[in-house]
């Protein structure tokens, strides 16, 4: 088994390899003893799965509610024209 064969493999079957048919998972072993790249591969695998098990990220309680009011804000202060490089702090 070569490393892109490898990787293919964890594409297709996952990153746990106690999960792959032993004619396969026994030469991925044999590769993972001797290949850096392939243990690289093993472990981006692990850790993207362990990314994507994690508890989606929650926005702030009232964040729209302030981007719709910062943005209105915004919209009624750029009603006046304002020469160039000037800000609506200036």
């Amino acid at each position: 088994m070569d490393v892109t064969e490898f990787e293919e493999l964890i594409d297709r079957l996952g990153e746990d390899l106690s999960l792959w048919p032993d004619d396969r998972r026994l030469p991925a072993e044999a590769l993972l003893a001797q290949s850096a790249a392939a243990q690289a591969l093993l472990d981006e695998a692990r850790a993207l799965r362990q990314a994507l098990a994690a508890p989606p990220v929650r926005a702030p309680k009232g964040l729209a509610d302030r981007i719709v009011a910062a943005a209105a804000n915004m919209k009624s202060d750029t009603a006046e024209p304002r020469t160039e490089g000037e800000t609506a702090e200036s």
